[in-house]
């Protein structure tokens, strides 16, 4: 018997899903239709047309609660309405039925509106693990699947390719593109001895190494799965109705009991069970979900989960990813210093943005990019231009040659550094900013400093999650310097510096196995364990990444995060609606149930009062969509 209901269960969730939000749209719309006709008093039918209504809506209700109660033993407000309606067409009250069926599958049509859609953010992210690896043995270079590699196997990574094992360089330099796994918005400078990672990207040079981990133990397949199990522990909110609906049910068959018992009279039975089924109940919670996912539409925020809102309301910290999300993810020019007499802080800038012109570094790019935005000016060619894999550039300009890049640059080339100059590339490099020295025909001559851009309105939404009571955390994957200076400009009290995805995981269990619900707002690959893993993601949808977005119960659309906290604000208003609408349903409930019971109500009666909460929860629900205000 179990597994004959299990197939008809199956059975009867592809028929729903087949037909999809239009087809559940299309049959309310008949059975819509059909009761006005029944209340018109519409004779041309051998039957009451609020049959249609029963059979429409009514059959997968009845089905759906048969299902939950013998395999699951699952009781929910299904329950009652099944055996109200199947009271309603014993005595006659076929318009009953047909209503209180309309009304419970209208709830059921507003939930799924508002369900999230299928995600493919693990499947993107499977898309970023390399393919092929460059094998090397015994002198002869092979091309081999990825997941044959083996620690202790030499590979070889050419430029642009995507490296394909954790390892350590063992010959050659390179810049490699680290943002997959740590968010920063910068290349990093690797030579033999430093560590590489698999999914990262090799910029520049060529490179061999030697693979540590690779394959399931790789770290691309590490945030794989962490992807796929963050949200395990992720709360599920659950329909008040029914979370209720075993005392619903108990209660009103005792009562429905008690009054045919007392009274002689199974028609007061009847509309006791009519009245009590949890219409307006049902309505009260998704009615105000889609009002609020209205509202936070027109602000830029897609709510991918249909349940976000009411999770976002229970958040006590917020936090933060650092670059791309707080700050423009993009270096700009924060200083630029000379030391060389008779060089203006200008002139020098001029110059090193002449030799990085035709540099393919985003470093190098961003200094000739800054210098033209600032000045308006064109910049000289560079004649006899070299890039300098992990290291720098040197070119000559109007006549004179110029060598900018870091330290090791200066030093492989025989330049000294002045200890004053020294000391102020420390300064600052311990405000965060990156320094690339520069040197005019072979002497020291000053550094450029660059930094990444907090956004205009990263303090103001800082300061009104504080004003909520809502508490931020800054967690990224910079260094403690980068770290520290942007959560002083925007006082931030809590960091975490230098966090990989699992870090940034660990942080979030912390917070919420204290009792502390985390939001999560991200923008980068790296974020997407943390997003599915907190309370509430919330990933930047313009310039951050799809895997993030994917991985996010609310998309930020317009890249603005000015609106952040009217979102939360908005969520808190929202609860308030949802509980409003609830003390108004039950108590509706219980006065009608005493008139039932008092006889005054019949079912039809007892129907269109369901109807009258019914339309009062939705208009109050709707008042959401037009709120503007913070508090």
């Amino acid at each position: 018997m179990k597994k004959f209901i299990d197939m008809q269960a199956e059975r009867l969730g592809r028929l729903l899903e087949a037909g999809g939000i239009k087809k559940d749209i299309a049959l309310l719309a008949v059975s819509g239709a059909a009761l006005l006709l029944s209340i018109a008093g519409f004779d041309a039918l051998p039957f009451d047309p609020a049959w249609f209504a029963v059979a429409l809506c009514g059959v997968p209700i009845v089905l759906g609660a048969v299902i939950g109660l013998v395999t699951e033993f699952d009781i929910k407000a299904d329950v009652l309405v099944s055996i109200a309606l199947a009271a309603s067409v014993l005595i006659g009250e076929d318009f009953a039925a047909g209503e209180v069926a309309f009304i419970m599958q209208l709830g059921a049509l507003l939930e799924e509106v508002t369900v999230a859609r299928a995600r493919a953010g693990i499947e993107k992210l499977v898309e970023l693990s390399p393919r092929t690896a460059r094998v090397i043995s015994g002198g002869e270079e092979r091309t081999v699947p990825a997941e044959q590699v083996a620690a202790g196997d030499t590979i070889r990574v050419l430029p642009g390719e995507t490296i394909p094992a954790d390892g350590v360089i063992i010959s050659g330099r390179t810049s490699v593109d680290q943002a997959v796994m740590t968010g920063e918005p910068l290349p990093v400078d690797k030579a033999e001895g430093d560590e590489v990672s698999s999914g990262t990207v090799n910029r520049f040079g060529a490179f061999d190494m030697r693979a540590q981990r690779a394959g399931e133990d790789s770290s691309i397949q590490r945030m794989i799965r962490l992807v796929q199990s963050a949200d395990a522990g992720k709360a599920k909110i659950v329909g008040t109705a029914d979370r209720w609906a075993a005392w619903i049910v108990v209660t009103a068959l005792t009562a429905a009991a008690v009054t045919w018992a007392a009274s002689g009279e199974i028609i007061r039975a009847v509309t006791i069970l009519v009245v009590f089924c949890p219409c307006a109940l049902v309505l009260a919670t998704p009615t105000a979900v889609t009002a609020a996912i209205g509202n936070a539409a027109k602000r830029g925020f897609l709510v991918r989960e249909g349940d976000a809102l009411e999770r976002l309301a229970s958040v006590k910290k917020a936090a933060f990813d650092k670059t791309g999300t707080l700050t423009y993810g993009k270096p700009a020019v924060a200083a630029a210093e000379s030391t060389a007499d008779g060089m203006s802080g200008k002139e020098l800038y001029r110059l090193t943005a002449a030799a990085e012109l035709l540099s393919e570094h985003p470093l190098g790019r961003a200094v000739a990019g800054c210098f033209e935005k600032e000045y308006g000016e064109p910049l000289p060619e560079p004649q006899d231009f070299q890039m300098i894999p992990g290291r720098g550039v040197e070119a000559s300009v109007c006549g004179k040659r110029i060598t900018a890049g870091n330290g090791k640059l200066m030093e492989e080339k025989g330049i000294k550094v002045t200890a004053e100059l020294e000391l102020r590339a420390e300064s600052y490099a311990s405000e965060g900013c990156t320094v690339i020295y520069t040197a005019v025909n072979g002497a020291a001559a000053g550094v450029i400093a660059l930094s990444d851009t907090v956004r205009g309105e990263s303090g103001d939404v800082v300061s009104g999650l504080k004003e909520l009571g809502i508490a931020p955390v800054l967690l990224t994957g910079d260094n403690d310097s980068a770290a520290q200076r942007t959560a002083a400009e925007l006082g931030i009290d809590e960091i975490r510096a230098r966090c990989l995805p699992e870090d940034k995981l660990a942080v979030i269990d912390g917070f919420q196995n204290a009792g502390m619900p985390v939001c999560m707002i991200g923008d980068g690959i790296n974020d997407a364990p943390a997003l599915k893993r907190a309370m509430v993601g919330i990933a930047m949808g313009g310039v951050g990444s799809d895997i993030a977005a994917e991985a996010a119960d609310i998309v930020l659309a317009k890249d603005e995060l000015r609106e952040l906290p009217q979102l939360f604000a908005l969520s808190k208003r929202m609860m308030k609606t949802i509980k409003c609408n609830l003390a108004f349903s039950m108590t509706l409930n219980f006065a009608a149930v005493i008139l039932a019971v008092a006889g005054v109500l019949d079912p039809v009666a007892g129907a269109l009062v369901h109807n009258a909460g019914s339309v009062a929860v939705m208009i109050n629900s709707a008042l959401l969509l037009k709120r503007k205000k913070k508090n």
